[in-house]
């Protein structure tokens, strides 16, 4: 590239940045205000901006990450391009780990919103409170379900209609690890459920399709369901 695109490239940056700033501190402005909780809220609104804006270059690095593993985990892929334009399982990490940040900040309504917006376009229902590691892969994704309190590490994949969900609790336990772990190298095949906070899936597990889970696995396991309706568990 020549010097003037460059320099038209960091001008263009630096306005949008500007722009992004304004309209992100000024969304997070009105929610502060409509919950009436602190007493600066326009200082905490600029921080929390000022706080998403400089991760915006590991935002970046953590969604190619993602962007790979979708492009490495799925044959019918064709392109990085392609996923990033085109995919709703990345789309549904995208906006996850944005809203992430700003669920972390405790900031009302924006990340539940954001989360919701994309669980309509996309199918995929991802809590903003949810922790999940680098290199995640949807495969469809259409049905999918993590909730507040899953745990998901990293290189894990899951297909359509996996839930990562709790059992029925009551409010005063809102606070407490209600959904389940999975740790490195996990795959989930479709329609499976796995449930509560103490249920720990071990690295390089896999968990086959139509599964009821509410029990931990030991790392290096495989469970799926037999052709006599009986679960099987073995070693990979």
């Amino acid at each position: 590239a020549s010097k003037t695109d460059i320099d038209d490239l960091e001008m263009m940056t630096r306005q949008r940045v500007t722009y992004l700033d304004q309209i992100v501190s000024n969304a997070i402005l009105s929610c502060l205000n409509w919950e009436n909780r602190v007493e600066n809220p326009s200082e905490d609104a600029q921080f929390i901006t000022h706080l998403l804006l400089i991760q915006l270059p590991q935002l970046r690095e953590s969604l190619i990450n993602d962007a790979n593993a979708i492009l490495n985990g799925d044959p019918a892929a064709n392109s990085l391009v392609e996923i990033v334009l085109s995919y709703p399982g990345f789309q549904a990490i995208m906006v996850y780990r944005i809203a992430h940040i700003l669920y972390h900040q405790k900031v009302p309504l924006i990340p539940r919103m954001m989360s919701e917006i994309v669980h309509s376009e996309t199918g995929i229902d991802i809590h903003p409170g949810a922790v999940i590691g680098h290199s995640f892969c949807i495969d469809h994704g259409t049905g999918i379900v993590i909730g507040e309190t899953a745990t998901i590490g990293n290189y894990v994949k899951l297909y359509q209609g996996v839930t990562l969900g709790a059992f029925s609790v009551d409010k005063s336990s809102s606070l407490d690890k209600r959904h389940p772990t999975l740790k490195d190298h996990v795959t989930v095949y479709a329609r499976s459920t796995i449930l509560g906070g103490n249920t720990i899936i071990g690295k390089n597990c896999t968990v086959g399709g139509n599964v009821w889970l509410i029990d931990s696995m030991a790392d290096n396991t495989t469970i799926y369901v037999s052709m006599n309706d009986k679960q099987v568990i073995k070693p990979r």
